[in-house]
């Protein structure tokens, strides 16, 4: 039997558990206090020590502590999406199967609870936590003990795997089947066998005592450690069952989709002229979104964080272009890589009976369709797809109307505060607009910086403004497009790539949302992170959606804008966290070229008043522009 396993089981089990956890690959580990929790705590504890006093048998772990589990959990999520990026970039693609996951510890009751909404994020992301939960012991449970729950299945299906793990007793095998338990839940959170990387929760019971006494850490074993061969990239090919769907597929999808295209160039692309299509990049598509647009000389429609966003393809205003029957209402096959959701504009492309829809999925078993419109859902883009070609004229057109469209954006928002809508002056004072804002940022976004960026309307302006040759790592919380966590998230990252300049363009509310991200205890691990707040004192996005015209004023601006009259540098002095406050864009630059050290806050005041009218001032100058530029072509 092994020595001290009977004397305290609790502190051994957790022992074992650390040890089988880093012996698969785990580095990184996410804490919130609690008693019931105790027993990792003090393993973790051990494990995160310096090379020199780390106790015998104890690996290496980085551990990071929080107070707030909600914080806690995203910064988990932040580290998770920041080494899942540093692996895509080495060449292991978005998401790939394989990072290892970050753990993440709470104690019982209502801690668990605050981990929701980063594991439904890293569920719908496809990113790799590993919750472990402390749990009362099973005759506690529905007795109306302290701090107990029902905890087992908390997070539905959100989890790639849930296990209620029973309270060790001291058993000779236990250690063996932690060693198991460990490696099926690794598995399952890298998606090693199904392609699907994505939470998993381990719900740990221990009885006391939850404290180590001088017992030894167990030596370091192997038995229960399965070795677990990663699924291949790509899948293993079309199923029995549905390898002959296109074959009868092809007749009706060609009828319908060459009625419009001459020649009939049908769902599989094999119609005797070329077809109009555009690439569409989602969230995650990865660089082979930008090599296939590149090598067809199709358009590329990439959302910021699609990572492919950049080159001769990529169209930046590509959301007002749709909208006209030249560009957008052409458009007969759409090529979709990763999971698009950031405009309206490109799902009712997505959802039009005359377009051919191709989803390229690598892995996993869902893939992007929110329209239920897909003609194939593909592992790759086939050959037959990187060897079309597109009409001259198609290609042409688009180059035409995306240079008169960023020359019209250009005059519109500028660089510099002497375009007309870079700022707007109100009773308080010069407010720079959202856009122009979204454009600086963009702007002073460098190839090896990172840039994370919250939902609403900053990553919508940042979708219209933005244009790179060499774009930044630029990383959302697109999983749920939730304004929760984000401060965290960008921590977890700035943590994750230490050698890149990370910074985060966020709303005000979504500051305040997780503002308590900003505390951070005096022994953990230091970072630098520039947080970029654009603060219009309440919430603009329902401006330019349905609520901006149906609601009268009042009712808009309580239940929908919610103003605050928070003093953002008070809140920064209070965590101890630099603080500077511009008001136009000639003052935003210098602070976005030097950030400095640590971590610091640049709010920028931003017109929430004027977001309806600039957002059709720029509809018009686009289309305007569009308009003479398709114009003068025509006719010379």
């Amino acid at each position: 039997m092994m020595a001290g396993v009977t004397a305290t089981p609790a502190t051994t089990a957790a022992r074992v558990l650390v040890q089988a956890l880093a012996a698969l690959g785990v580095r990184e580990a996410v804490l919130a206090p609690g008693s019931r929790s105790a027993p990792l705590a003090f393993a973790l504890a051990d494990a995160a020590r310096a090379d020199a006093r780390r106790p015998a048998g104890a690996p290496a772990v980085r551990l990071h502590v929080r107070v707030d589990e909600r914080a806690a959990g995203f910064l988990a999520l932040g580290l998770a999406r920041g080494a899942s990026a540093g692996g895509a970039a080495a060449g292991g693609g978005a998401g790939a199967a394989g990072s290892a996951p970050v753990v993440i510890v709470t104690t019982s009751g209502t801690a668990v609870a605050n981990l929701h909404p980063a594991v439904l994020e890293a569920h719908h992301a496809g990113l790799p936590l590993l919750v472990l939960s402390a749990d009362r012991p099973h005759e506690l449970r529905g007795t109306g003990a302290n701090q107990t729950t029902d905890q087992p299945g908390i997070f539905g299906s959100a989890v790639r795997l849930s296990v209620d793990v029973p309270a060790p007793v001291g058993l000779p095998d236990e250690p063996r089947s932690l060693r198991s338990l460990a490696a099926r839940a690794v598995a399952a959170a890298t998606g090693a066998r199904t392609g699907t990387p994505g939470p998993v929760h381990l719900n740990l019971a221990f009885r006391e005592p939850l404290v180590p006494g001088d017992e030894p850490w167990p030596e370091s074993g192997s038995a229960g450690l399965s070795v677990v061969e990663p699924r291949a990239a790509g899948g293993a090919g079309p199923s029995t069952f549905t390898g002959a769907v296109p074959a009868v597929l092809d007749a009706a999808r060609s009828s319908a989709v060459g009625a419009v295209v001459p020649g009939g160039a049908g769902a599989r692309g094999r119609g005797r002229r070329a077809v109009p299509t555009v690439v569409v990049a989602g969230d995650g598509a990865g660089p082979a979104a930008r090599r296939l647009a590149e090598s067809t000389g199709w358009p590329l429609l990439a959302e910021p964080s699609s990572g492919a966003r950049g080159g001769p393809q990529a169209v930046a205003a590509y959301r007002l272009l749709l909208d006209d029957e030249r560009l957008g209402g052409a458009v007969r096959r759409a090529v979709v890589l990763g999971r698009p959701t950031l405009s309206r504009q490109v799902q009712a492309l997505l959802a039009r009976d005359d377009v051919d829809v191709v989803v390229v999925a690598p892995r996993g078993a869902p893939w992007p369709d929110a329209a239920r419109n897909a003609s194939e859902v593909l592992l790759d883009v086939p050959a037959r797809l990187r060897r079309a070609t597109s009409p001259e004229a198609w290609t042409a057109t688009w180059r035409v109307a995306d240079a008169a469209a960023r020359t019209a954006l250009e005059a519109l928002l500028g660089t510099r505060d002497d375009a007309p809508g870079a700022r707007r002056r109100t009773r308080g004072g010069t407010r720079v607009s959202g856009p122009a804002l979204a454009r600086a940022v963009a702007a002073a976004s460098a190839p090896g910086d990172v840039l994370v960026v919250g939902a609403s309307n900053p990553v919508r302006d940042l979708d219209l403004v933005a244009t790179w040759d060499s774009p930044p790592l630029v990383l959302a919380n697109r999983g749920l497009a939730g304004i929760d966590g984000l401060v965290s998230t960008a921590s977890g990252v700035a943590l994750a790539l230490p050698d890149r300049r990370v910074r985060a363009l966020v709303g005000d509310l979504a500051f305040l949302h997780d503002v308590g991200g900003l505390l951070r205890g005096p022994a953990e691990p230091a970072f630098a992170l520039q947080v970029v707040v654009a603060n219009d004192e309440g919430g603009s996005v329902f401006a330019t959606l349905e609520p901006g015209d149906a609601a009268d004023p009042g009712t808009f601006e309580r239940v929908f804008a919610t103003p605050h009259t928070v003093d953002l540098a008070a809140l920064c002095a209070a965590y101890g966290v630099r603080h500077t406050r511009v008001g136009d864009v000639d003052g935003l630059l210098p602070a976005l070229a030097a950030p400095g050290p640590g971590v610091s806050v640049v709010e920028v005041r931003v017109d929430r008043a004027g977001r309806r009218a600039l957002a059709a001032a720029v509809a018009r100058a686009v289309a305007d522009a569009v308009d003479a530029a398709l114009e003068a072509r025509t006719t010379a």
